[in-house]
């Protein structure tokens, strides 16, 4: 195996330990603080501190590694204090303290996958052109991750309950902290003389202002995912073993998407999958809020995350590479973090706490097949202003 294969071998590994924190940590977390007996309100404000993170820690953590290029050294930091700081979901210090704990912990976290696919998007790279099958097979490992813990956390708590939860958040962040100091040294060396390119010239140009518009509201869309669709599934009578199904299911097709994602990207311009992936989010969404209780309609639904997520993300992450370079590739990692799923997640939070409570789970989810129709267009925006002739 040749050193720069081998080199990917360790962010793998990274890729399934912090997904598979995410696995579990992402679908049960509302279960747990409903167990916890918050409102739905409570409830969702806590649910927003995580995405709060993303509104100020991805630029912080994405100048810095733009800057030393010590991404390894950086992630390293982040997972351990991560580790650390998790250790006070044991206290039962109240809401407070349970938000000042989420908060520390998810500013270390949030920075991880930015400064992940910032280096790796460096290591996939031939030529300066994106490698998507090789970032592919990477990826998908952190897809099994997901996989693995969705599922045994859902049969672990249908049998024992939630209250092993803060368990399970430290043993997988413990993970994510060896996998982390097990990355090889890497570091992007910039010369003394290499001037520190700016964002502005890149953020002046209309394509990726309308790129940045299409993802915030197409993961405004999937917050309803993200936040809700446990607790929707569970409202709908489905026990916790069956929304872990659910869970499972989406990732199965998504490590599906990412192991042959390389014979079919180029097949439509990267454009042409934004477009494509928010208009069948338009659809999954919709399909969950009206026909969620229909079996063969929710599983149908939850296959086109192949799309609405992985394909999207893939996507995402190749025109990132394309449009931020070299030393912009941090922080033009961190904007879409931030302006992607940060802010995203605080409106679909605060608003999706408004509108569960006075309109019910479902409307939440025809308010998300809105914000996907929204993002459909902006995409199409990308795509015109990208293919028109010249």
């Amino acid at each position: 195996m040749s050193s720069a294969r081998w080199h990917l071998v360790p962010f793998s590994a990274l890729s399934a330990s912090y997904f598979a924190h995410i696995g579990f940590f992402n679908p049960y977390l509302p279960l747990w603080l409903k167990d916890l007996g918050y409102s739905l309100m409570t409830l969702s404000l806590l649910m927003i501190v995580p995405p709060a993170t993303r509104l100020v820690g991805p630029l912080a953590w994405g100048w810095i590694s733009d800057h030393t290029g010590e991404r390894v050294k950086l992630l390293r930091y982040a997972a351990t204090a991560a580790l650390l700081v998790s250790l006070g979901l044991w206290v039962e210090g109240g809401t407070a303290w349970l938000a000042g704990v989420l908060f520390i912990v998810f500013l270390h976290t949030s920075a991880m996958m930015p400064m992940s696919e910032a280096a790796l998007a460096h290591l996939v790279s031939t030529g300066g052109a994106f490698d998507a099958k090789r970032y592919g097979r990477v990826r998908l490992w952190g897809s099994l991750g997901f996989l693995v813990t969705v599922f045994a956390a859902g049969a672990w708590f249908e049998v024992w309950g939630l209250g092993h939860f803060p368990a399970w958040t430290v043993g997988s962040l413990a993970l994510v902290t060896i996998s982390a100091w097990c990355l090889p040294d890497l570091k992007e060396e910039h010369t003394e003389h290499q001037p520190r390119p700016s964002l502005r010239p890149v953020l002046r140009q209309r394509a990726v202002l309308w790129f940045f518009a299409s993802a915030f509201f197409h993961v405004l869309a999937h917050m309803g995912l993200y936040i809700y669709f446990s607790l929707h599934l569970d409202a709908l009578g489905y026990g916790k073993a069956v929304i872990g199904l659910m869970w499972g299911l989406s990732v199965i097709v998504e490590i599906v998407w990412f192991y042959t994602q390389g014979r079919w990207l180029p097949r439509l311009p990267l454009t042409g999958w934004l477009v494509l992936c928010a208009l069948l989010t338009a659809l999954r969404m919709a399909l969950t809020a009206g026909w969620g209780s229909v079996w063969a309609v929710l599983l149908f639904a939850q296959c086109l995350h192949a799309f609405t997520f992985a394909a999207h993300h893939t996507t995402c992450t190749a025109l990132l590479s394309h449009h931020f370079p070299g030393r912009l590739r941090g922080r033009g990692q961190a904007l879409y973090v931030t302006l992607g799923y940060g802010v995203p997640g605080v409106l679909g939070g605060l608003t999706g706490g408004v509108i569960s409570s006075r309109l019910g789970l479902p409307a939440v989810f025809w308010a998300c097949t809105v914000s996907a129709l929204l993002a459909a267009f902006c995409a199409w925006r990308v795509w015109r202003l990208l293919h028109r002739p010249v």
